[in-house]
């Protein structure tokens, strides 16, 4: 008689921290003999981790609640979201459980409580690198949870708590299996990486019997000598990331910077509470760029703000115009249930909200064409990641996945995922390169 195997179904929301959560859940599941289902129909139960920072990602939390509990009826509810019970309760109140985020036991306790446990010792049923959202060849790494920030726009905090860093050994663990496992390139992902240690007082880990800071220096160093793309992201523009400058002229880290600047007004930037928000950006830039020519600035803002007048916003396209940065993202401000910047006097329209966002985009539009069209003619590294007809489509050592521009290569049906090759620049579009094989 064949053994009946539980199944449960799992939806995943959120940002890249969010989704390294879910990957930690589904290996725990398939780690104890659970099938994952890719239905609603075939699920004994449905795991939501939601994304709760701004409005838009809450209704998309709610939303596919809402969609969990129609097609299944079972549902567990974790993530960001999880924090603020009360508003899940409300519109769902017979949930079989809700969590917050990073709360790996919750929801398998939850699990357990409401689906048997699978029994089949015998079995290795999760490879060593464990379950994984993303493709085969690039993995996100998340060396801590929580942020000890208190930026007046942010909730993450009250959801995630406070800094608390994995230790170098155990992070370094994880990558080395990582690369086993065949992975390109990791992408380093935490709430504030550049703060890496600090709340262990950069305590000293052992990796292949030699000892090592937990600190963000020494893990790019360490990481460097993995022989793959490392990518750092959510690095905040504290001083000692200079540091870690020389390491992407020396090719152990990739020449790339997420630096989540916000804005360029110091009165905008202290109502925000933003760490760092004294240091003097511009020439930080410029000083990246003088020891690394090559090196990507990619970067997020907000327009509208509480308070933010026209000059001040004027101000903030002075400096696009200034730093040029190669990748920028921009929001308008959404006030967030529990953000203290919803206490802020100044409110600013939403009719006015909207226009600066397409005049800072318009901006920024015309900076990505200057960056672009210098690079026609160049030849660079890619790495593979998909296939549309004879293109292989592939990024840039500029581009991180999902986030930024795309190279497709011309006769490159021959690729594979996970492939580093030289190609030759030949033209752009408004946000993509084309190229051909360096031969």
């Amino acid at each position: 008689m064949e053994t009946y195997i539980p199944k449960v179904g799992f939806v995943s929301l959120g940002c890249p921290k969010a989704g390294s959560d879910s990957e930690r859940i589904l290996t725990q599941l398939r780690a104890e003999g659970y099938d994952i289902s890719k239905s609603y129909q075939e699920a004994d139960l449905v795991v939501v981790n939601t994304c709760g920072f701004i409005d838009s990602a809450i209704k998309e939390s709610m939303d596919a609640i809402g969609e969990a509990v129609k097609k299944n009826g079972k549902v567990i509810v974790t993530g960001c979201l999880g924090a603020k019970k009360e508003i899940i309760e409300k519109e769902y109140p017979n949930l079989l459980a809700i969590t917050g985020p990073h709360a790996l036991n919750e929801v398998m306790t939850a699990v357990h409580t409401h689906l048997d446990k699978p029994h089949d010792p015998f079995n290795d049923l999760v490879p060593p690198q464990g379950v994984r959202l993303t493709p085969k060849h690039y993995a996100y790494l998340k060396i801590s949870e929580g942020c000890n920030h208190r930026c007046s726009f942010c909730i993450i905090p009250s959801m995630r708590g406070d800094l608390i860093s994995r230790s170098i050994d155990d992070v370094m663990t994880e990558a080395e299996i990582l690369v086993n496992s065949g992975v390109s390139e990791i992408l380093v992902i935490s709430q504030d990486t550049s703060a890496y240690g600090v709340d262990i007082k950069y305590r000293s880990g052992f990796w292949h019997g030699r000892p090592i800071k937990t600190k963000l220096y020494d893990l790019a160093e360490a990481l460097g000598s993995l022989g793959v793309w490392i990518r750092m992201h959510y690095v905040y523009p504290y001083p000692h990331v200079d540091d870690i400058i020389p390491l992407m002229t020396e090719g152990l880290i990739v020449p790339y910077l997420d630096v989540p600047f916000q804005h360029a007004s110091p009165r905008i930037l202290k109502l925000m509470k933003r760490p760092a928000s004294a240091e003097n950006n511009l020439l930080r830039i410029n000083q990246w760029r003088k020891l690394c020519p090559d090196i990507a600035i990619r970067s997020t803002f907000i327009v509208g703000f509480p308070g933010e007048t026209e000059a001040e916003f004027e101000a903030l396209l002075d400096f696009l115009k200034e730093a040029e940065l190669d990748r920028v993202g921009c929001f308008k401000y959404s006030p967030v249930n529990g953000a203290t910047a919803n206490l802020l006097e100044g409110r600013v329209p939403e009719a006015v909200k909207e226009n600066r966002l397409q005049r800072f985009m318009e901006t920024q539009a015309r900076i990505s064409h200057k960056k672009l069209q210098a690079k026609v003619g160049k030849v660079c590294t890619v790495l593979v990641d998909s296939h549309e007809g004879n293109f292989a489509v592939a990024r840039s050592m500029a581009d991180a996945p999902d986030i930024d521009g795309k190279v497709y290569l011309r006769d490159g049906k021959l690729l594979k995922a996970g492939d580093l090759v030289d190609v030759k620049i030949d033209s752009y579009n408004q946000h993509d390169l084309f190229a051909s094989p360096n031969v």
